[in-house]
């Protein structure tokens, strides 16, 4: 990451020539509001890019506060000892960037495991901002902390912040402004046989000892092995600890976490497994089959399908269409049954976007409770078992939102072939929410066959997890995770975290829609279409489906939901009985990846890999319609 000294940088009235730009670089862990320090500091404005040879993506911008200053958001990251790649990247952006001064958000209420990564930073010899954030919540908890004292100790300027109501980012600016001087160098005793390891390994001379993070990421931490290697980490992690503990002691007062007798009860059921499987299931229940198959997928799609779009919406489109466009050939494209309004907007927006939005609610709902880390921990054994651990939980559960937004959640996990093995299993078996809810509603008054259903998506699931943990090298690392207390949700963080990932999915969706409506179009004029579902008769035939069923597993290319909203259409004009019912959700849940799903696949895992899985998961779909719908006719059980 070098500067380029012949570029200019535009700031404000003033030009400043590259050399005078002073980088910012703000790091720390993850949800500790950098993104939102970012912003503040930014104004928004701000690009994103992968850093190179790597998907992981970061973000910088120029300062609207800062005037001459670069800002840049790291991925989170408790260490610059890296697990994930997120880590590794910004690891390795701090490390290059030896001018650059850092800005270490954490949050306050957590600095006590926070602060160990400050004292790496300071250990480098950088320039360093201890930012603590959220300090509202801290002294909601009445945590103490002398910030003027941790200063004085650290050798560098803390400054205390709310960034959700700007608080305390003017303190910050004041600081950067009057000039961040680099601190003398900050020591950390290690055990003798720490320091003997890195001067074996690398060569040091013992009178100019390497620093464990500088070792980690020098060749010389590959001669280790695996054990070796953990046992190094786990020592350099304790010693940062406790002289971490030494100097909060002299500054900070963290009360011990009160629990209230429904929280504590709660929190022993979600940690035992006995208990914990029936919570679990309660959750897919009322959250699921309930909130989102019931009212998502039922009511609020009942509404806006029957008493919005078709009653008010698509009769006023064609109308004044028809009205203003004499060609029948655009009519069509614009309205009509293949239309961009008609059939395009009406599927992403009365069918596909309540669900999704169910979903998304319903998940933030579980991630701002602290629930999902103790899901991840439940599943952790299960999970060991597909080559994955406890950490895929978050990818999973993804999937059931969005599978093109798991596939780019899976860089969180720590190793290649755990990465592939989920991004495999989310384009096989794993329904996105738009997907689940048509499911779930054209399934809804046969519970045994939706609980026949999901036997079948989560046995392929298994086996092919399985099968593939046994074919890939390697095995699933060691599980760590931070279980946070069980809180009752904020409002405020689900109806953020909500819109957000709406807005990312919404402008992700739509796009795509509009894009297959076109194309549905140019296949129905040019014929293409027609022949292409001829082609497909005999075997949608085999599979006990009308002819009819075609054109919806046809626009399944396009997107999986896109069919499953077609074959709704099917059962809500009674042209698929039990039977075929089922054999069709079944194929539609294991039909092929979405375009963008697919995108994301080959952006993150390769063309070959795309390819691949994508002809894998086409067999697989039609193998278990044709095998379902033989044993279904067999039995008279539909």
């Amino acid at each position: 990451m070098s500067n380029c000294h012949t570029n200019t940088v535009e700031t404000g009235s003033s030009v400043q020539t590259a050399e005078t730009v002073q980088k910012l670089i703000i790091c720390g862990p993850p949800n500790v509001g950098k993104s939102l320090i970012f912003n503040r500091l930014t104004g928004r404005h701000a690009t994103v890019s992968n850093y190179p040879g790597t998907t992981v993506e970061i973000s910088s911008g120029h300062s609207a506060l800062l005037p001459g200053h670069v800002v840049s958001d790291t991925p989170g990251a408790y260490s610059l000892m890296p697990i994930t790649d997120e880590e590794r990247v910004s690891r390795d952006v701090l490390m290059e960037s030896e001018d650059a001064v850092l800005l270490h958000v954490v949050d306050a209420k957590n600095l006590r495991r926070m602060l160990p990564m400050t004292i790496e930073l300071l250990e480098l010899g950088r320039r360093v901002v201890l930012v603590l954030n959220m300090m509202d919540e801290a002294r909601q908890l009445q945590v103490q902390i002398d910030s003027t004292r941790l200063s004085e100790l650290l050798g560098i300027p803390v400054i205390e912040t709310v960034a959700t109501s700007n608080e305390g980012i003017t303190g910050l600016c004041h600081v950067i402004r009057d000039g961040i001087q680099r601190p003398n160098r900050l020591t950390v005793h290690y055990p003798r046989r720490i320091q003997r390891i890195m001067e074996t390994e690398s060569g040091s001379a013992p009178d100019t000892p390497m620093l464990p993070t500088r070792f980690l990421a020098s060749p010389a931490a590959e001669k280790l092995t695996a054990e070796e290697l953990g046992d190094f980490e786990l020592t350099v992690r304790v010693a940062r600890q406790e002289h971490g503990d030494q100097l909060l002691g002299q500054c900070a007062h963290f009360p011990p976490p009160s629990t209230g007798a429904i929280s504590g009860l709660l929190n022993k059921l979600t940690m035992n497994f006995w208990t914990a499987i029936p919570l679990a299931l309660a959750v897919l229940y009322f959250g699921v089959y309930e909130f989102v198959g019931g009212f998502g997928a039922g009511t609020l799609v009942d509404f806006l399908e029957n008493s919005v779009y078709e009653t008010y919406v698509t009769p006023f489109l064609t109308h004044w269409t028809e009205k203003i466009i004499p060609w029948v050939m655009i009519q069509d494209l614009i309205v009509h049954d293949y239309g961009v309004l008609t059939l395009g907007l009406r599927y992403a927006v009365a069918l596909i976007l309540p669900v999704v939005g169910t979903f998304f609610l319903l998940f933030s709902v579980l991630e701002d409770s602290g629930y999902l880390p103790r899901l991840a921990l439940l599943l952790d054994r299960l999970f060991k078992k597909l080559g994955l651990n406890g950490r895929a939980v978050i990818p999973i559960v993804i999937g059931f939102g969005c599978g093109t937004m798991a596939t780019v959640v899976t860089r969180i996990l720590e190793t290649k072939r755990e990465r592939i093995i989920a991004t495999l299993l989310l384009g096989f078996a794993i329904p996105c929410s738009a997907q689940l809810g048509v499911v779930l509603g054209m399934l809804a008054q046969r519970p045994a066959a939706l609980v026949a259903w999901a036997g079948i998506l989560a046995s392929i699931f298994l086996v092919l997890g399985f099968i593939t943990s046994k074919n890939m090298p390697g095995e699933a690392p060691a599980f760590y995770l931070e279980m946070p207390p069980l809180r009752m949700p904020r409002l405020g963080n689900v109806l953020t975290k909500t819109y957000s990932r709406m807005h990312w999915y919404f402008l992700e969706i739509l796009p795509l829609f509009l894009a297959a409506s076109v194309i549905i179009w140019l296949g129905n004029i040019t014929g293409l279409f027609a022949v292409i579902i001829a082609g497909m008769a005999p075997l949608v035939k085999a599979m006990g489906l009308p002819v009819e069923a075609s054109p919806a597993l046809l626009f399944g290319f396009f997107r999986r939901d896109y069919g499953a909203a077609g074959l709704f259409d099917l059962q809500n004009h009674g042209q698929l009985d039990a039977r075929q019912t089922f054999v069709a959700v079944l194929v539609i849940s294991l039909f092929l990846p979405c375009i963008a799903q697919f995108m994301v696949m080959k952006k993150e895992r390769g063309w070959r890999f795309a390819l691949m899985s994508t002809a894998a998961i086409l067999v697989t779909a039609t193998g278990v319609g044709l095998g379902v719908n033989a044993i279904l006719v067999k039995t008279g059980w539909m």
